[in-house]
């Protein structure tokens, strides 16, 4: 760790004193679950439009790199995009749409659709070492114990987490034959729970944590680097909760094993996440968005078909958005900037290459 970066967090927690969370990024999934204001169902004519979009695309393949804004037009529904990407960064931090007719798409056209929709949300940044900017949540076989994994290429319950960009979409290609169901949280809520029960453990979640890269080190870093779950920052609580990276930071050598508040505090993040969740079915066509800074994700483990052409899967992007919040300048050490507008966020390594894989690698 270089001694800047370690200054940042000199005297870090003085005069910090943790007020609850009162913006519309705080809800609790058992309320949420009876409103359906967070869905938008598209109509035929915003159905039409997508097709239109896509069909005045190459059918052949291409690097969907090339496709921006005014390649994949949508003259309508765009206003209804952006009004929902404001939703998700300066409301309640995530919308879902259902109803587009998937099965009138093939392979690339489905990706060619999911990557002009993300536009409207943000730009794509690298999702691993590889440089992927659209990614496939997919099991690979790789089991339990094996280092290389990620969470995403397993079939495993994923434990309540975010992701390092400004938003997270996913498109469902394929459903599991049972199981993978999504589970989404309000990490503001769970701020203002552990403040009422337990404000002594609040403070030791705004103390920094190490988190490992598993791996993927960008140039000049450490095989980890220092967040804290929770932060103020520029009017805003901002969360950053990579859990099971968190957990691995463990096994590196020269960090400090956890305390046992931070155990105890952590295990009562994971718990209230589970208790103040939203639960949805995505099902083939459905999109999710998702802000990173104030939303927890999850996935339920999952059995899968035999075959491997109906095995689940599904298409991920991870989004920069143009109009994201301030971030606390240590963010810069997992973002690589934290300037507003500019691209931040993603993976980027020493050999990192940006593609646009179509199949699954």
């Amino acid at each position: 760790m270089t001694a800047g970066y370690e200054a940042l967090f000199d005297g870090y927690l003085e005069g910090i004193n943790p007020e609850p969370v009162a913006d519309p990024s705080v809800w609790h999934g058992p309320e949420m679950a009876d409103d359906t204001s967070w869905t938008y169902r598209l109509t035929d004519s915003d159905n039409a439009e997508i097709e239109a979009a896509v069909k005045g695309l190459p059918t052949s393949a291409m690097d969907l790199q090339t496709i921006g804004l005014s390649e994949f037009p949508l003259p309508r529904l765009s206003k209804q995009l952006r009004a929902l990407q404001h939703e998700i960064v300066e409301g309640r931090g995530f919308a879902f749409i259902k109803g587009l007719p998937i099965e009138r798409y093939n392979h690339f056209e489905a990706a060619v659709l999911y990557w002009g929709i993300g536009q409207y949300f943000g730009t794509p940044v690298s999702q691993n070492a590889n440089g992927h900017l659209l990614g496939h949540v997919t099991d690979l076989g790789y089991a339990a114990d094996d280092s290389r994994r990620r969470g995403y290429q397993t079939r495993e319950a994923l434990r309540y987490h975010t992701d390092g960009c400004d938003i997270v979409g996913l498109m469902c290609l394929r459903h599991a034959k049972s199981g993978g169901l999504s589970g989404i949280v309000s990490a503001g809520a769970i701020h203002n729970a552990i403040g009422e029960t337990r404000p002594d453990l609040l403070k030791v979640l705004y103390q920094p944590f190490y988190i490992s890269r598993i791996g993927e080190i960008p140039l000049g870093k450490q095989p980890w680097y220092l967040m804290p779950v929770f932060n103020l920052f520029g009017g805003h609580m901002t969360s950053m909760y990579p859990a099971r990276d968190l957990r691995m930071a463990q096994n590196l050598p020269d960090v400090p094993l956890l305390t046992a508040p931070q155990q105890e505090a952590l295990a009562l993040v994971d718990q209230l996440a589970e208790t103040l969740s939203l639960k949805m079915e995505i099902e083939p066509g459905d999109m999710q968005f998702l802000h990173n800074h104030t939303i927890y994700h999850s996935r339920s483990g999952y059995e899968d078909f035999e075959d491997t052409g109906h095995r689940r899967h599904m298409l991920r992007l991870w989004l920069s958005a143009p109009n994201g919040r301030p971030l606390p300048p240590y963010f810069a050490e997992r973002y690589g900037t934290v300037e507003q507008g500019a691209v931040r966020g993603g993976i980027l390594c020493p050999d990192t290459r940006l593609s646009t894989p179509l199949d699954v690698v």
